[in-house]
């Protein structure tokens, strides 16, 4: 869809009230009913269908009316309620031509009052180029349903969070600006994709920084996982510059190493075939392995904990815990402790466990040979056995008359329950159709029946 920004200018108010409607109701509706529309608006003076329909016009809103009468947002309206809010802002003022197209996002010229050029990035999940978001990207988490315009949102504030951090510890990277659901505007690179560039001065020196972007950010806990040739930036000084982060995972992450040797193997690859590179001549400044690749077992996260900061994907609150155990040096003590602590809570739970048992024994025997127990407690035979139960039980005349009474109150109370369940089975036998007998010979009949029953 193009973003024809022209038509920015004809909107009014009440446009952008209603839109922002819709996007409001999205949050629980797929498709926003028109009555809902209209009560979240609330314009003064209505007239919000004659809104939605100058808004249909342009291709802001999508009508749907096959289960009920709702409209839904386009990428369209959502890139006019990005921009209109950074024009608020002050971000920029005016919107130029498209310099890039990918499979998830559209990137175009702005400029701000001062005529500083900068990039902005609208994400654009959902296209049919790509369309397997759940399956290769970590924005769901734990959420079974989604939305496009949702998941295109939490792409770009993740993808600005990367942004920043990075710029703070000194990678080279676009300075990120600011961000509005997916919209993402950043400085514009004065380079080339290094997919374009044919010939390098010093292609050795290149991929030798290139390998040591991939190891320094797994370093600092993190894997770009699409580190390639579409998402580098050369300059004409032959700078390197990344670009493209949201897919960033934790160095934690189940399939850490699989991401950092595909990384690693996409810029030996690249470099083989486009400027013919020898990688045995450079091995030495590479690695010492005979490969002369850097392994993922070899790198140790020693940098940083940027995968904490910013809950990169794969990064678990075990590991957070396993940090501030090594941050506050006290792992060793921590694991004495924790093992003392944990055989003390496993003697506490097999010592309850075994009174619960003794105790539903008890109350077992207590309830199956009432009459027996409660001779053997009475019996002055008790107090005279060898074994030490008995001479407890001696000992403890207060605990035994405790013990009678609590026996004697539960046979009590079950031979209670029990004519009470008979009663009421009696009960129910005979008025379960004593309806139908009111006021004739049956019901006459009946009630001989039961004189007969009870003599």
């Amino acid at each position: 869809m193009k973003l024809d920004v022209d038509v920015l200018r004809y909107l009014s108010k009440d446009d952008f009230r209603v839109l922002t409607a819709v996007e409001m109701g999205m949050r629980n509706h797929e498709i926003v009913p028109s009555d809902l529309i209209g009560r979240i608006a609330s314009l003064k003076h209505g007239g919000t269908y004659k809104v939605l329909k100058n808004l249909l016009k342009h291709k802001l809103v999508h009508h749907d009316s096959s289960k009920y009468d709702g409209f839904r947002l386009t990428y369209l309206g959502y890139d006019f309620l990005a921009i209109k809010t950074m024009v608020n802002r002050g971000v920029f003022t005016a919107v130029g031509r498209q310099i890039g197209v990918g499979k998830e996002s559209d990137i175009f010229e702005v400029s701000n009052e001062d005529g500083t050029v900068m990039a902005m990035k609208l994400h654009r999940l959902g296209r049919m180029s790509f369309r397997a978001v759940k399956s290769k990207r970590d924005y769901l988490r734990h959420r079974s349903s989604f939305n496009w315009l949702y998941l295109s949102r939490l792409a770009a504030l993740k993808e600005f969070a990367f942004m920043k951090a990075l710029e703070e510890h000194g990678f080279p990277v676009p300075n990120a600006v600011d961000c509005n659901r997916h919209c993402v505007v950043m400085s514009l690179i004065q380079g080339y994709p290094l997919v374009q560039v044919k010939q390098l001065q010093n292609p050795e020196t290149v991929f030798e920084t290139i390998i040591g972007l991939v190891v320094r950010l797994a370093e600092h806990g993190l894997i770009h996982c699409d580190f390639n040739e579409f998402n580098i930036m050369i300059d004409d000084d032959e700078k390197v510059i990344m670009i493209d982060f949201p897919q960033m995972v934790s160095v934690s992450h189940r399939n850490a190493q699989m991401y950092f040797d595909r990384d690693i193997e996409c810029i030996f690859k690249f470099f083989g075939k486009r400027f013919n590179l020898s990688f045995e001549e450079c091995s030495d400044d590479i690695d010492d392995d005979e490969s002369s690749r850097p392994s993922f077992s070899s790198i140790t996260k020693t940098a940083g904990f940027l995968d904490k900061e910013l809950a990169a994907s794969g990064f678990t609150r075990k590991d957070e815990d396993d940090i501030q155990k090594f941050i506050e040096g006290d792992v060793e003590e921590d694991d004495v402790s924790d093992g003392e602590h944990d055989s003390e809570l496993c003697q506490t739970n097999i010592k309850g466990f075994d009174s619960l048992h003794l105790d539903q024994e008890e109350s077992t025997s207590r309830c199956n040979e009432e009459g027996q127990v409660v001779e053997n407690l009475q019996s002055p035979e008790v107090g005279q056995r060898g074994d030490p139960e008995s001479q407890n039980l001696s000992s403890n005349e207060g605990d035994e008359n405790d013990d009678t009474e609590l026996v004697k109150s539960l046979a009590k109370q079950r031979r209670r329950a029990m004519a009470a369940a008979r009663k009421g089975h009696h009960k129910n036998s005979t008025s379960r159709n004593s309806y139908k007998d009111k006021g004739g010979k049956s019901s006459n009949n009946s009630k001989i029946q039961k004189q007969l029953a009870s003599w």
